[in-house]
């Protein structure tokens, strides 16, 4: 089932396409805020986005990078902005079409269609092998491999009995969030402002501290030397980037 993530502050246009769309056997999540966009598109990763542009709290072209970062899903912008440089504005940053309100709901799952059409609504999802871990996007799961290829529980935080291909390694999802927008640019510097908005939404632009805290984590638990990072890089003032294994470049 096909999941869409609808972007809008009008609750009457919300529940007019929810209705339409799940009447259609979409899978539908609704968000009536930029910060609620980015927090519902982690959580429940769409395979399209139809977005406002005028949000409360964020403009719809700030969100459309946001997701950008991390997602090529389609994003189509619907919005009562009918000026060209607005639409020139959403579709740099990365919008596939742009429907302008009022709209006609056959229209708009005409451009749906046309958008599955063109991508497939598939989105590539890759293993990443770091060292012994083998990280699977797809399947949200790391696993360690055993030297001995059994799995034991009890060995630390965030490992889990599984079968005996090796060991789980377990990511809250912040930390899965965070991982996925690095890995998916590997070796491109991502600032702290980019991070930030991409996981953690708007509002956090000086949550620094958060960040730091989470790729310690993340290093603890992927990294074979913390102290010394070989594939989660930080770049002092700047931000940081995941620096892809030499065999894979």
């Amino acid at each position: 089932m096909t999941r869409v993530l609808i972007v809008d502050d009008e609750p009457q246009i919300l529940r007019a396409l929810r209705i339409n769309l799940r009447a259609r056997q979409y899978e539908v999540h609704t968000a009536a805020t930029a910060a609620d966009a980015l927090a519902v598109a982690a959580a429940h990763p769409p395979d399209l986005v139809i977005l406002d542009l005028g949000l409360p709290d964020m403009d719809g072209v700030e969100v459309i990078g946001g997701l950008r970062g991390w997602t090529s899903v389609p994003i189509i912008v619907l919005s009562g902005r009918a000026d060209s440089t607005d639409k020139v504005a959403a579709l740099d940053a990365g919008a596939d079409d742009y429907v302008t309100k009022p709209f006609g709901v056959e229209e708009l799952l005409a451009r749906m269609r046309a958008a599955a059409r063109r991508t497939g609504m598939t989105e590539d999802l890759p293993r990443v092998q770091l060292g012994d871990l083998m990280i699977d996007l797809g399947a949200k799961r790391v696993t360690r491999a055993g030297r001995d290829g059994i799995t034991r529980s009890g060995e630390g935080e965030g490992t889990a009995v599984t079968a005996s291909t090796g060991t789980d390694v377990r990511l809250t999802p912040t930390e899965w969030h965070l991982l996925e927008v690095l890995l998916r640019n590997p070796g491109k510097l991502l600032s702290q402002r980019q991070l930030l908005l991409n996981v953690w939404g708007p509002g956090y632009d000086n949550a620094s501290g958060n960040l730091r805290l989470y790729m310690a984590q993340l290093r603890r638990k992927l990294e074979p030397d913390p102290a010394r990072p070989r594939w989660l890089i930080t770049e002092p003032g700047m931000g940081y980037r995941y620096q892809p294994p030499e065999d894979t470049l």
